[in-house]
């Protein structure tokens, strides 16, 4: 199939079942072909990439861009020129720019979210999990409690907030703006509160900086260069996101994950020796992040045989990649033991999740820590019949995990 256009192509559309259970869509396509024309649950149009091979390259690609005027130029393509006062006051970051913008905004953001100030996180990290471990501890013999408001959440919330130096009284407000923008809707509402919220912190930084990231984001630079207002608060708005939300979905998904396959759950017990690779296994199984942030084409791109032309958005699926047979045998089962590596939940190339070691350690203490304190942790009775996943298609998140910590 090759295209050279999609005026007159009718996209396949993905409904409510893609969002509660992508893994099955991805194997048929995966089947059909390494690019699919689909309509998202949001409207818009694009190219989805299911296969890791392709997944992989195309993350690394440079005709792919992410930078805001190419992707406006792919929204004025596919609806027109907008009708009213379009803004984008979280956008800016590195994520969403393309080099040299985001070589600069890297080097400059590196120079204060260091490897070194991550790892000096550990006791403190370690210190949290345990006193949200005592507070599920706390509950009732038998009795049922959501271990992502308990436990998965406020465990990256309340990290990130003390990296950044943010009040952790203010996680509510981070938790509603959050899920908003990140859902199906993305609502602009969402996203200008929390603008103004994140100004007025570096504002307040700037006037009376403290030993905190968000001091240190002011800092970094030298005379000539430093991160704008605009960057400034742009980038705030990626740490604080990207440093919880994947972290809140890697202990939720992993967990269940766990829970459904009592068979691993006991290996990871017998040998706690396995759990950084069983981390790796967890990210690749069902990982915090679905589609991969979205890009377009700068110029005509050709998949398999398939012609996307240029200024197409185009969707790569992490979740399809990682359990693509072509890669990883027998992809959806879950092996505590598999060799580590070689997923892409993180993404790969030049955008690779700056947050991951973060994520990465914190996982693995949260998850370290259930196995360690409650030995008869279970899911609830109904919990299977329940559960549901967030309303997003960018990340893959449970809305709650009922869950019984102790009998």
């Amino acid at each position: 199939m090759t295209g050279a256009g999609t005026v007159g192509r009718v996209p396949f559309e993905l409904g409510e079942e893609y969002v509660q259970d992508p893994h099955a869509l991805y194997e048929a396509l995966r089947a059909d072909g390494a690019v699919r024309y689909v309509l998202l649950p949001s409207g818009l149009r694009a190219w989805l990439v299911p296969r890791y091979a392709e997944a992989r390259a195309l993350l690394a690609d440079p005709r792919l861009r992410k930078g805001r005027d190419a992707i406006v130029a792919a929204f004025v393509r596919q609806y027109g020129p907008p009708t009213g006062d379009e803004d984008f006051p979280l956008t800016g970051h590195m994520l969403e720019t393309d080099p040299p913008d985001h070589t600069r905004l890297r080097k400059l953001v590196n120079r204060a979210f260091t490897a070194r100030r991550i790892e000096a996180l550990r006791p403190r990290v370690r210190e949290i999990v345990a006193g949200y471990l005592d507070e599920l501890a706390a509950s009732a013999p038998g009795e049922s409690v959501d271990l992502i408001a308990r436990y998965a959440f406020p465990i990256p919330v309340t990290v990130i907030c003390e990296l950044l130096g943010l009040p952790f009284a203010d996680r509510a407000d981070f938790r509603r703006w959050t899920a908003a923008l990140l859902s199906v809707e993305d609502d602009a509402d969402a996203g200008r509160e929390m603008a103004g919220y994140l100004t007025g912190l570096v504002d307040a930084k700037r006037a009376e900086p403290a030993d905190d990231m968000l001091s240190a984001l002011i800092r970094a630079g030298d005379d000539e260069d430093r991160l704008s207002q605009h960057e400034l608060v742009s980038t705030a708005f990626l740490l604080l996101v990207a440093g919880h939300e994947t972290t809140v979905n890697l202990i939720g998904n992993g967990m269940l994950a766990l829970l459904r396959h009592p068979d691993q759950l006991a290996a990871l017990r017998a040998d706690p020796g396995l759990l950084p690779g069983a981390v790796e296994e967890l990210l690749r199984y069902d990982g915090p992040i679905n589609l991969a942030t979205l890009r377009s084409t700068a110029e005509s791109v050709e998949i398999d045989g398939v012609t996307i032309p240029a200024g197409e958005f185009v969707m790569i699926a992490l979740s399809g990649a990682n359990r693509d047979p072509a890669r990883f045998a027998e992809p959806d089962r879950l092996d505590v033991r598999r060799p580590a590596g070689g997923h892409v939940a993180f993404g790969h190339g030049i955008h690779y999740c700056l947050c991951a070691p973060l994520a990465r350690m914190e996982g693995a203490l949260a998850v370290g820590g259930l196995l360690d304190r409650f030995p008869e942790l279970r899911l609830a009775g109904d919990a299977s019949t329940r559960l549901r996943w967030r309303d997003s298609t960018l990340i893959r998140g449970l809305t709650e995990l009922p869950v019984v910590p102790h009998a």
